[in-house]
This record gives C-alpha cells, sequence and structure tokens, in this order.
C-alpha cells in the first residue's frame, strides 16, 4: 500500500529540508497541510506533505485513520501504532529519498493519532529527526520507549488543558516517559484550549523546527 496526500512545495524553490505531517483520527491530509503557510517564512528551504492515513476512518468514513480506536486502550494503541508504523516509515523514505534528502533534514509533526505515528516511527528511525512535534496527542507504549528508542531528536509536545479527547495528562506521561528514555523535550500547555492548536502552538511549532533545521536545539527538558 502506498501512501499519498497533498504537498507544498518550498518557498526558496529548491528543498533542503522536509517537514511529513501527519493527521488525527478521522482527519486526512489536507487538515494540516494548511500548517505549511504558516510556517513558510520560518521554513523557506522546506517542502510540506500531509499523507493520508492508510485506512478509511471508522468513525468517519470520510476522513481516514492511522489505526482503529474503539476506546483509548493502551493495547489497542500499542497494536494499531505497530501496524501502521512500517507504511509510514516506508513513506518518509520514498520523500526523503525524492528530494535527495537524508534523515538528517527531516522534521516530523503529528496531531493526536499523528503524535502517536510521529513519535513511535521517528523515535525508531536509523538516521534521527531534526525534531519531532507533537500536538494534542500521546505516546503509545510509554514504558517499551526506554528499550526499542534508536535515535533521541528533540521533541516538543503542546496540548491544550480542556482537550476532552486526549486529555492533557497523557501529554505529561509522554513527556515524563521521553525524558527517562535519554531524549531532550519541552513542552507547553495551552490555557483554554480543547482538541486543537492554537496560534501559540503555532508559533512555538515553527520556532521549534526552525531552530532544529539549524541546529540550535541543543538544551534539557522543560516548559516553552
Amino acid at each position: 500500500m502506498l501512501l499519498t496526500g497533498p504537498s507544498v512545495a518550498a518557498a526558496s524553490g529548491k528543498a533542503r529540508q522536509l517537514v511529513v505531517l501527519c493527521h488525527g483520527y478521522g482527519s486526512d491530509g489536507n487538515d494540516l497541510i494548511s500548517l505549511a503557510p504558516y510556517w513558510q517564512r520560518l521554513l523557506p528551504d522546506a517542502a510540506f506533505i500531509a499523507p493520508n492515513a492508510p485506512a478509511p476512518c471508522d468513525g468517519n468514513p470520510m476522513g481516514y485513520q492511522w489505526f482503529p480506536i474503539s476506546r483509548l486502550d493502551p493495547l489497542e494503541i500499542e497494536r494499531g501504532v505497530a501496524a501502521a508504523a512500517p507504511l509510514l516509515g516506508r513513506f518518509i523514505d520514498e520523500q526523503l529519498a525524492l528530494r535527495g534528502l537524508d534523515g538528517r533534514h527531516l522534521a516530523l509533526v503529528g496531531f493526536s493519532q499523528g503524535t502517536m505515528m510521529a513519535l513511535h516511527v521517528g523515535l525508531r528511525r536509523r538516521v534521527a529527526p531534526a525534531c519531532i512535534v507533537g500536538y494534542s496527542g500521546a505516546l503509545a507504549a510509554p514504558e517499551r520507549l526506554a528499550g526499542e528508542v534508536t535515535c533521541r531528536p528533540p521533541v516538543l509536545m503542546v496540548h491544550g488543558d480542556l482537550d476532552d479527547m486526549l486529555p492533557v495528562s497523557r501529554m505529561h506521561q509522554a513527556v515524563q516517559a521521553l525524558g527517562e528514555a535519554g531524549l531532550a523535550v519541552q513542552w507547553h500547555v495551552s490555557p483554554g484550549l480543547g482538541h486543537s492548536i492554537d496560534q501559540t502552538g503555532l508559533d512555538l511549532g515553527g520556532r521549534f523546527i526552525a531552530d532544529a533545521f539549524a541546529g540550535r536545539l541543543e538544551g534539557s527538558a522543560g516548559a516553552a
């Protein structure tokens, strides 16, 4: 199975970096590719691509899912992420090769279920991505991360404190597990925000990716 989705070319005309955007449950690539115009000023050399997840969504037939979710059961999430990971990994490899880039020039961005995918795949690649940004998401199987991680890119986690889909406690759980596995993690909680991305989150994400591509992200974990 091949993943496809919308893309935006580098504003400079030459892609020297790649940002892969992984959408949430029931959505599609058109949702997250809309972040590209917000970030192009900071990332003129970056191409953006947002693959549609591999399966029609059980809960929304107009959208897609990386894996089925009937409830936020940890075992269900762990199995689902592991099953979908090879497809996303191959897609990333193909898109990098298409542009003549290596993994150091990759940024992974996820929202909700897409954050679960970005973290799982990004932390198990042979070459570390420049960074991973996760919005309104969670870490699948946090207790297994330390034994499976193969690279340690900087990570930014952003979450709303009124998220009723994935509570902000899931972000704090992820931050703790990432830190214990030796990753440099930044995090931000947006007050009054539900399961969404606000302007503060957009600004933090764009600057984080720009700093990662410029090699400026070497620091300890803490609030952004």
